[in-house]
Parts: structure tokens; C-alpha cells; sequence
């Protein structure tokens, strides 16, 4: 608590000059008042009187002890003792207080001692006398904290920000970061971020490996539909132009990189693949149907497939449109979405129409390499067994 009481308004006017934020707060109320009891250890040591028996008596007054119990023939009810209520108003109740002296070691042999010293010998009261609290400690006023709050077991304080115009959470979370390591935090504060901040760096932590579990799912199932390890690959090359259009849409509105444009970037590998799947499942039906070459059953496949994709591709964008211009309540929500959609869209397809016929003519012609060379391998073998 010491330390937080240091650090933490430290951290506060760091970040109350931070350009990225505004509102910026903390939870920490530590501008109460206490009265701290400060024993005079040699004086209370003379009378003989323990900082055991201070608790105790500080106890009897201001605890709740009990010292009794009424039983009635129903209920029972607990006897408690402290002082007057009107003597707790004030922490100058505390000179109103008297501790019993307990057995003085070498007080009687002090009084008996000889000496030639015209000092006089000090007096001690009496083993068991009440002598007041105010001879043997003494009061100090001093700031302590209103509530003290925890994260789990261990005390902590909370400093909440909003994130000034135009400024993105990333950004933001990256300038405290920066600040923290700056400041050279004690070792035994531990910084962490809560709330929306958190979750964006948990978003930001698990977002590439959903994102490669989504590709490879979409990888295996294409795989078993057209029972091939290359097709698969070829339909999935129309998803990297998909991503480089949302982020370039996103970069040109000035919209940040939140947990729901990601979401559209993942909405899209749905979306944008369909291109693909149209073209390569028609040019691999005119291959083995009609005995067509690659090259021109890919390019039959593309002028006959040209205008169902256009019409697919066109009713999804049209559908993202209102999500990206829409204005209203929300909307500041739902505009990331809309926007990674109708870019990635856009982009996908002014560029997947050219690039997805030579990544199948190119597939086509490395697994035809691979299998000459298998089958070159296997006469090699066939030749030099015989």
C-alpha cells in the first residue's frame, strides 16, 4: 500500500500529459485522516506496561468485545463493552484513556540503592496504579486511504482513461506501455490493463492463430470436396487481397483496427473464396468432361462464370453498404465491419478475376512436374531392379 500510495499518482500525471488520452482518473482515495498511537517503548518499559496490555485497553474502549451472554428462555443476547458513544467523537478521546502499570523491575532495589549523587531518584507508581495514556505515547495525525481496493488477494488501484479524437486503442495501450517502462516501476507493482484495453490485447494475442485455424478448416474441407492438395491452395489465394483491401479501406477512412473490423477480415475469407470455387469447379468439370485442356477450360470457366460472381459479389457489397455510411446510434460500432467488408470485397475482385486463372494454370503445371518427375523416379527403380 506504501508504494502504491507513491506510484500510482505518479502514473496519474503521467498520463493526465499523454496526447493519446483524456478523462483520465483514478480510484485511489487516500486523503483520509488517522491517528496513529506512537509508544514511548522506554517509558512504558519503566512502568512495566507491554504494548500487549495498550492493545487491550485500546480494544476495551473502541472493539466490540464481549464479556457476557443473557440467556432468556427464547433468545440469547451478547453483552459488549466499549466507552461512552459520546466520548468516540474525536481522536481526543484517547487522553481520556488509563493503563494499569504492571511490576517494575528494579524499582524496589532503585529505592534502596545508595548513592552519593545529590540527584534525586525517580518516582514510580505503584504496581497497579493507572497512570493516562498520554505519559507513555503520544499522537500522530497522518493521510491513509477511505477503501482500500484489491485485484484478487493483493491491494490495487484502478486509473480509467478515454481515448482522445481520432487516436485508436492500439496506439493508445502502446504509449502506455511505453510510459511504464519509462517510469522504472518498482518490481513488487505489477501494471496491467482491464477492461476494453484488455480485451483488445487479448483480441490482438489470439486473433492470428483464429485467423490460421479459420484458413486451415476452410483448407481441409476443400481438400476432401475436391479430393486434391492443390485446388484448395488456389482457392485460398483470393483471401490475401481480400485482407489487403480491408485494411486499406480501413487506413483510408481513418478507422482503427478494432475487434469488429478484425471480425469482417474474418468474414471475408467466407466471402471473397466463392470467386474461386465458381471458376476452378467448372474448369475441372470441362477437364474431365469434355476432354478440355487447362487452359482452355479455366478460360471457358471464366467469361461463364463472370456474371454469377459479379451478381454474388455485388449483393454482399450492397449488403455491407449501409453498415459502413450508416449513421445514428451505434453506428460508430457497426462502421468498422461494414468498411473491412466492402473494401476487402472491392479489392478482391477487381484483382481475383485475373489472379486466381494463372495460380490454377500454375498449380496445374507444378503438380503435372511432380508427377513426371514420380514417374521418371519409378522407371529409374523399374530399370535398376531388372
Amino acid at each position: 500500500m506504501d508504494e502504491l500510495s507513491v506510484w500510482a499518482p505518479q502514473m496519474l500525471d503521467r498520463m493526465k500529459t499523454m496526447r493519446e488520452l483524456r478523462d483520465v482518473n483514478s480510484d485511489q482515495q487516500n486523503q483520509g485522516l488517522a491517528a496513529n498511537l506512537v509508544i514511548d517503548r522506554d517509558a512504558a518499559s519503566r512502568l512495566g506496561i507491554t504494548p500487549a496490555a495498550i492493545d487491550q485497553v485500546l480494544y476495551d474502549a473502541f472493539g466490540q468485545r464481549e464479556v457476557s451472554t443473557m440467556y432468556t428462555a427464547l433468545n440469547q443476547y451478547y453483552v459488549v463493552m466499549e466507552v461512552d458513544p459520546q466520548y468516540q467523537l474525536s481522536p481526543d478521546a484517547l487522553n481520556g484513556i488509563y493503563v494499569k502499570t504492571g511490576t517494575v523491575a528494579g524499582a524496589t532495589a532503585g529505592a534502596a540503592r545508595t548513592t552519593s549523587s545529590s540527584a534525586a531518584l525517580p518516582i514510580l507508581p505503584a504496581t497497579g496504579s493507572m497512570v493516562p495514556l498520554s505519559t507513555i505515547a503520544h499522537f500522530e495525525q497522518k493521510r491513509t486511504a477511505l477503501q482500500v481496493n484489491h485485484q484478487g488477494q493483493y491491494p490495487a488501484v484502478t486509473l480509467t482513461f478515454n481515448l482522445a479524437p481520432n487516436v485508436a486503442l492500439g496506439d493508445a495501450v502502446t504509449a502506455l506501455e511505453q510510459v511504464q517502462r519509462e517510469m522504472n516501476l518498482p518490481s513488487s507493482i505489477h501494471a496491467t490493463f482491464q477492461g476494453t484495453a484488455q480485451d483488445f490485447q487479448t483480441a490482438k494475442k489470439n486473433m492470428p492463430w483464429l485467423i490460421l485455424a479459420a484458413v486451415i478448416a476452410v483448407y481441409i474441407v476443400l481438400g476432401i470436396l475436391y479430393e486434391s492438395l492443390i485446388h484448395p491452395l488456389t482457392i485460398l489465394s483470393t483471401i490475401p487481397p481480400a485482407g489487403v483491401g480491408a485494411i486499406l479501406a480501413l487506413m483510408l477512412t481513418g478507422t482503427s483496427l478494432s475487434i469488429i473490423a478484425l471480425i469482417g477480415v474474418i468474414l471475408l475469407i467466407g466471402i471473397v473464396k466463392k470467386n474461386a470455387i465458381m471458376m476452378i469447379d467448372f474448369a475441372l468439370q470441362a477437364e474431365r468432361e469434355q476432354g478440355l485442356p487447362p487452359v482452355e477450360a479455366i478460360y471457358q470457366a471464366c467469361l461463364l462464370r463472370f456474371r454469377p460472381i459479379m451478381m454474388t459479389t455485388m449483393a454482399a457489397l450492397f449488403g455491407g453498404l449501409p453498415l459502413a455510411i450508416g449513421m445514428g446510434v451505434g453506428s460508430e460500432l457497426r462502421k468498422p465491419l461494414g468498411i473491412a467488408i466492402v473494401g476487402g470485397l472491392i479489392v478482391s475482385q477487381m484483382l481475383t478475376l485475373f489472379t486466381t486463372p494463372v495460380v490454377y494454370l500454375f498449380f496445374d503445371r507444378l503438380q503435372w512436374r511432380v508427377m513426371k518427375l514420380h514417374r521418371i523416379g519409378e522407371e529409374l527403380e523399374g530399370a535398376a531392379a531388372d
